[in-house]
């Protein structure tokens, strides 16, 4: 039964994220948005925040233990995002090389992708470094908080001033244009009311199905025996960040390379600035690496995998497809380090 709801589940993300990466690049286009601001931005946040709920529901309805399961899915966010949605790209960018007249060689403005990747080290270097303070100095979180917050809204401010270069005539026609009935024949000139409502369809599809999916995973994962601590800290991570992983993998199958990395790269500049400021703020004592060094540790694997992945893309290098596979090697790394402190190899 697990494994049925596990494909149904499958279905679902995949055709809500199909939904959503039209209905997206058509809501930026209808706000006069630049590509950069419609991957980086609007995409990135419509499909973190539903995932970000969690772990801020753990701190903000929980405390104790809650805090510390909210925290750890707080740092699991950008590592995901670093190492795993970056392979996984990386993958998707090598199967349709064949059919891109560029090859694995990804088509990236790498300005916005360089200027991304800045805001998220400064923000999470932050976040992180408060981390190393006592536990009961609650006034530099506060602080931290307060600026993270601050770099968010220049960084959105920052996307949504930039010029946009597309037209509708680089767009697929709106899934839903039907639902139109006062031009359902034009699928060109879609309302922004009807594109407002597949965005949201779309949303709701991919938060029931990543419920779903992760219901169906630690059915499966439970059934055979798994640990729980391996469960929370390597599965069920996977399940919450297939929203971002499918919608790049749709962009790169379109050959809409800026809008598939942005996608990523701006999660994680989000995933790095709000739900890290909710946590300084409303768990302040357990945001220490006495707390979780384990758990901490992901920041570094994810601070590395970034700078081999983007530094090349600063110095004006291409940025290749197989590059991008460096996350999975990353990811490994950290996936024997879970073991090896499930098992008592480190302590």
């Amino acid at each position: 039964m697990d494994l049925l709801v596990l494909i149904v589940a499958f279905v679902v993300i995949l055709l809500g994220a199909e939904l959503f990466t039209n209905g997206i690049e058509w809501f930026g286009h209808k706000l006069g948005l630049a590509e950069g601001a419609v991957g980086s931005v609007l995409a990135a946040v419509g499909t973190a925040l539903p995932e970000t709920m969690i772990p801020l529901i753990a701190i903000l309805g929980g405390g104790g233990s809650s805090d510390e399961i909210g925290i750890g899915a707080i740092l699991g966010a950008p590592f995901m995002l670093a190492t795993l949605a970056m392979f996984v790209t990386g993958v998707a960018v090598l199967l349709a090389a064949r059919n891109r007249r560029s090859g694995d060689v990804m088509a990236v403005d790498g300005r916005v992708l360089v200027h991304d990747m800045r805001f998220f080290v400064i923000a999470y270097a932050a976040a992180v470094g408060v981390a190393f303070l006592p536990a009961d100095m609650a006034a530099p979180r506060y602080a931290v908080a307060a600026t993270l917050l601050a770099i968010y809204a220049y960084y959105v401010r920052e996307h949504v001033r930039a010029e946009a270069t597309g037209s509708a005539d680089d767009l697929a026609p709106l899934r839903l244009h039907r639902l139109d009935r006062r031009a359902p024949s034009h699928p060109a000139h879609p309302r922004l009311r009807i594109v407002g409502v597949q965005v949201v369809v779309a949303l709701a599809a991919i938060v029931g199905g990543a419920y779903l999916f992760v219901s169906a995973v630690s059915g499966i994962a439970r059934s055979v025996g798994a640990d729980e601590a391996l469960l929370a800290l390597i599965i069920a991570p996977i399940a919450t960040e297939l929203p971002e992983k499918f919608n790049s993998v749709i962009w790169v199958r379109q050959g809409k390379d800026t809008l598939a990395m942005g996608n990523i790269t701006g999660a994680m500049v989000f995933q790095s600035a709000i739900p890290t400021s909710v946590a300084l703020i409303f768990a302040s004592a357990s945001w220490s690496i006495s707390g979780s060094i384990l758990a901490f540790a992901s920041a570094g694997i994810a601070f590395a995998s970034c700078a081999v992945i983007f530094l090349p893309l600063a110095r004006g290098r291409p940025l290749h497809g197989r590059a991008l596979l460096v996350g999975g090697a990353f990811y490994a790394v950290y996936v024997a380090l879970v073991i090896a402190d499930l098992s008592g190899v480190i302590g």
